[in-house]
């Protein structure tokens, strides 16, 4: 992770779980790190977390609501201006609605589209720019993806989650292929975990909390520095190999 020392990482949903232990990791490491979300506070709390525990790095919170475009665009800008540009992107934000796809509600639909695979495809987008307007050629983009982009279980509520997950692993795999044909060595990375003990279900189920805590009782899940520490694994890889897609579940998870 040396060569990272005092580069730039957007990170997105970085206030909690996943997000929030990736930021930690790459500050940590050294990296300057802006770390987005809507609420800004909790981002606000990990700056002073990380600078109290005395890492090399430094975290940059930075309020952006993924369902506006103009509010990414601004940010993006605000990068530039501020900090010149984006090194490393990691694309981590994302929502679930319990909405079934034979009496879902479009909004919530609309919603999960939004952030799950226009956000992502927005910033990703603008990351590139800022590499290449930079003659940036190392830079790396992470998707935070799930096991539901690579298998469909029946479970009627996460139905419609599942399918923008599916597009994730197809938005990764058409990244790498593009920045092939742009003959750079920017590299593209999805990493895909099973099911991780965070706010997650609770958010899903946020009318039913017992549902929640019983989606994590049944198998010893994840843990979010697992994935911070995939995160890590994929941009400590040698510069000419590319870890395409990592899937990391618990040991105990059928499918």
């Amino acid at each position: 992770m040396d060569r990272w020392k005092g580069r730039v990482a957007l990170v997105t949903g970085a206030s909690v779980g996943i997000g929030a232990a990736i930021v930690k990791e790459l500050v940590r490491h050294g990296m300057k790190v802006v770390g987005c979300a809507r609420d800004v506070d909790k981002i606000q709390k990990l700056a002073a977390e990380c600078q109290s525990a005395g890492y090399s790095g430094v975290l940059v919170p930075f309020k952006c609501d993924l369902h506006n475009e103009e509010e990414i665009l601004s940010m993006f800008s605000a990068i530039k201006s501020q900090h010149q540009g984006v090194d490393v992107c990691i694309n981590n934000a994302g929502l679930a609605y319990p909405e079934p796809l034979l009496n879902g509600k479009t909004s919530a639909w609309k919603s999960m589209l939004d952030v799950n695979v226009l956000a992502l495809s927005i910033c990703t987008r603008e990351a590139y720019q800022s590499m290449k307007e930079r003659n940036v050629d190392d830079g790396h983009i992470i998707n935070i993806n799930s096991m539901g982009g690579h298998r469909v279980v029946p479970h009627a509520d996460v139905h419609f989650y599942f399918a923008t997950k599916f597009a994730v692993t197809a938005l990764t795999e058409g990244l790498r292929q593009e920045l092939r044909e742009a003959k750079t060595h920017i590299r593209a990375t999805c990493i895909s975990p099973g099911l991780v003990e965070t706010e997650f279900a609770f958010r899903l189920y946020s009318q039913n909390p017992e549902k929640a805590a019983a989606a994590y009782a049944q198998i010893k899940c994840l843990e979010v520095t697992d994935i911070a520490n995939a995160v890590i694994y994929a941009l400590s890889a040698p510069p000419h190999v590319q870890i395409g897609d990592i899937q990391v579940r618990p040991v105990e998870q059928i499918s």
